[in-house]
């Protein structure tokens, strides 16, 4: 209640963009302070057996992951993983470094618990992360997981090699790969979801990952604006190809049933929707991709959860795991905490 009613408030009288920057330095000021992780660890960390998860051959403390987006250039995985996250994705990450899209690009819609992000993959490329996730000391039971994605400035008929490049620098340094074609804020990537496209794409990071001599699973993080003719041909591409699980979902284009006034909608313009009004298109897309895949694949939902109840749903849709990032924003840490004390000893089935 603490953030909600006084932290919260000052936050979102910055800009959202220096706002997340502001927090994510603080926490790194903070916890150079002795006791603050131990304190941060108390505070938020929930420990049970029957929250433990056996996923993609990894053990999972819980599952409740922090998405993609938050901590793009693995800065500031050791400090998030105090708030109770048992898996921390880092990315999207490219080749090389780029800035993203032109400023402003970041957009709170406060009457609908969502966000409107039109960052454009923003990150010091695959070099950096590397570094990062070679030089940090990686906190005990944390998994991490590595979006990779294309620059910008790579027309798609190059994009493999793109994909590649990231691929080869992340694989040594995570414990799974997510395969990002369905950012809507990169020009024309989401022209690699069409069936020829994805298909070699996936064909050829598959076939890379048999030049290791140590397995890893790749999952594909999906759209939630595929229809579900597309979805399905596209699952059934994924599991040609050999892919072992699923991100549901990606942000959305979709601007329906909002309640922010249409105007202000309009004048933030394109961008990937997220947060509340993305849960139900979210919980849709894992109900038909547990379908399509008989339960057999791993799904992480993602997707307008904001509360235990959020969380509950998804899983009862079939994600095995979850991820936050906008719920992260509107209800604070404490929501880890609040999610998985509820989710002991639930019945899912």
């Amino acid at each position: 209640m603490l953030y909600k009613k006084l932290i919260r408030p000052i936050f979102f009288l910055l800009n959202p963009e220096f706002a997340h920057k502001l927090v994510v330095a603080t926490l790194k000021v903070a916890f150079t302070i002795p006791g603050v992780r131990f304190l941060c660890l108390k505070m938020f960390t929930v420990s049970h057996p029957s929250l433990q998860r056996e996923v993609f051959g990894y053990h999972f403390s819980n599952p409740v992951g922090l998405a993609a987006g938050f901590d793009k250039n693995a800065d500031y995985f050791p400090e998030l993983a105090c708030f109770g996250f048992s898996f921390i994705e880092v990315g999207t990450v490219t080749p090389k470094p780029q800035p993203g899209n032109p400023k402003p690009r970041l957009f709170r819609l406060i009457a609908d618990n969502a966000l409107v992000n039109r960052m454009g993959f923003n990150n010091k490329g695959i070099d950096y992360v590397k570094l990062n996730l070679s030089r940090k000391r990686r906190p005990k039971n944390l998994i991490i997981g590595g979006n990779i994605g294309k620059n910008t400035l790579t027309p798609n008929q190059n994009a493999i090699d793109d994909y590649l490049t990231v691929f080869h620098g992340l694989y040594p340094h995570v414990d799974y790969i997510v395969v990002n074609v369905s950012c809507p804020n990169v020009a024309n990537l989401r022209d690699l979801q069409d069936d020829d496209s994805l298909k070699k794409l996936l064909k050829a990071i598959t076939a890379e990952r048999k030049n290791y001599d140590f397995y890893k699973p790749i999952l594909l993080k999906v759209s939630p604006d595929l229809t579900n003719e597309h979805l399905t041909a596209t699952i059934k591409i994924a599991e040609e190809e050999g892919i072992d699980g699923y991100i549901a979902t990606n942000t959305t284009t979709s601007r329906d049933n909002l309640q922010t006034p249409e105007a202000k909608v309009r004048t933030i313009g394109n961008g990937g929707l997220s947060g509340k009004p993305l849960a139900k298109r979210s919980t849709e897309v894992i109900k038909l991709i547990h379908t399509l895949t008989q339960g057999a694949k791993p799904i992480i939902g993602v997707g307008g959860i904001h509360s235990p109840n959020d969380a509950i749903e998804k899983l009862k849709a079939g994600a095995t795991l979850i991820q936050i990032y906008t719920g992260f924003i509107y209800e604070g840490p404490a929501i880890v905490k609040r999610i998985n004390k509820a989710l002991i000893n639930i019945d899912i089935a």
